[in-house]
């Protein structure tokens, strides 16, 4: 099942800072943007108290580490699980900021959460706890300063009590320039057509170019999705409706298995009324966690949480392709392996950057009162993720690396061009 061990922390910020640290050797970054991309702006923790159902007072962490934001506002998810923490949101938000270089967009980095398993709260519970949150951040988010969005285990519900709680405490001039506070929110209240599937979207179609690039498609490939929250549905769907076949699922409560074809639409269903565990779904069978990246198949999509993909392991997966859902899911020395064995790894930063290109979609379509159907927000993200697409492939192709290094090289040069043309002030 899911890897959540405590050590992995630690690693999670290793692997960022390798990466970067490889990608600043390559182009020879400017020695004095290398001291500032290499640590955060800011780094927040608030200790806050909630009353549970019960009467009791439960005393809850929050973090927003916001990394980097020359580019513009700081953006990036909130996730509520228990492996949250500083380290971890550290690593996660250094990877928002190249990820929204990448993309093109005008943001910078950020991430955060609160270390809970929201399992065990009853939902008037959670709702307090992210009212209460939100109130702890204060003025450290603003739709011009530090946009949050969905992220592991929040959703559109989230980022509605998020926005609403702002709102509230914000004078009343101001309410109504103040709903794109978060991205990612219900469609009645603000939220964009189709944010709930650009992620898994993104993923589907970084798949689908690459496969058109070797003159293949997805019909009859077999795929592997770890995770089946809304990146993993949403990827599965897509793939599958192009004539792939989802033939194993893991997630942390069991890993199934069905070598004639998995319906991700029935898994939805029966994960639904489950709080998302696929366990005792009855069109497949339960096999070991193990067994897992041991499939034979065509593509991994690991879309769960970092990593997951590891020198334990790596050595196992006989796919071609690892799409990276999750942000971080492969360590450096999985990494290596699965390059030396031949794999091409779509990496987060690109892979999964669908959800923020809708996110910037929607903070748009509220900043400037617009409103867009399904089709035309779908277009444009094909259309993003596909012009970001060409220009890593290019890259690829010109300088002979892997597609991890390309995206990077990109992302960071982008930051460094707009540090040397404003200057440092003072």
């Amino acid at each position: 099942m899911l890897n959540t061990k405590e050590v992995n922390k630690q690693s999670m910020s290793t692997t960022v800072m390798n990466q970067f640290n490889k990608t600043a050797d390559l182009i020879d970054l400017n020695p004095n943007i290398r001291k500032i991309l290499g640590i955060t702006n800011n780094e927040i923790v608030v200790h806050f108290p909630v009353k549970m159902d019960n009467g009791e007072v439960e005393i809850f962490t929050g973090y927003r580490v916001q990394h980097n934001n020359a580019l513009g506002p700081y953006k990036g998810g909130l996730r509520y699980h228990d492996t949250v923490d500083m380290d971890a949101a550290k690593a996660l938000a250094m990877w928002m900021t190249w990820k929204t270089s990448l993309a093109g967009l005008p943001y910078g980095g950020a991430k955060g959460g609160i270390k809970i398993d929201p399992r065990k709260y009853s939902d008037s519970e959670l709702e307090r706890i992210t009212r209460r949150f939100t109130y702890a951040l204060g003025e450290n988010i603003g739709p011009e300063h530090d946009i949050p969005a969905p992220d592991v285990n929040t959703n559109a519900q989230t980022m509605a009590w998020i926005a609403d709680t702002y709102m509230s405490t914000i004078s009343t001039s101001e309410r109504s320039h103040n709903q794109h506070v978060v991205t990612g929110k219900p469609v009645g209240s603000g939220g964009l057509e189709g944010r709930d599937r650009a992620t898994g979207f993104g993923v589907y179609l970084s798949i689908k170019l690459l496969l058109e690039t070797k003159g293949e498609n997805l019909r009859d490939k077999k795929f592997i999705v770890q995770g089946f929250g809304n990146v993993g549905y949403w990827a599965s769907h897509f793939i599958s409706k192009e004539g792939g076949k989802l033939i194993a699922v893991q997630d942390a409560h069991a890993t199934l298995f069905d070598e004639n074809g998995i319906d991700p639409e029935a898994l939805a269903q029966h994960c639904e009324p489950r709080k998302g565990s696929i366990k005792g779904f009855s069109d497949a069978v339960e096999i070991s966690a193990e067994d897992f990246f041991d499939l034979d198949c065509d593509i991994v999509i690991p879309a769960a949480l970092g990593n997951q993909i590891t020198a334990d392991n790596a050595f196992k997966i006989k796919a071609s392709i690892v799409a990276e859902g999750a942000n971080g899911p492969t360590d450096n020395n999985g990494e290596q392996i699965l390059l030396k064995n031949g794999v091409t790894i779509l990496p987060d930063i690109f892979c999964n950057s669908g959800g923020v290109i809708g996110s910037y979609l929607e903070w748009l379509q509220n900043r400037n009162g617009e409103m867009w159907q399904l089709e035309e927000v779908m277009a444009k993200i094909e259309k993003k993720i596909t012009e970001n697409f060409h220009k890593i492939h290019s890259e690829v192709k010109q300088r002979n690396i892997d597609w991890r290094t390309a995206a990077f090289i990109l992302a960071i040069s982008r930051i460094e061009t707009a540090y040397k043309q404003r200057g440092i002030f003072p």
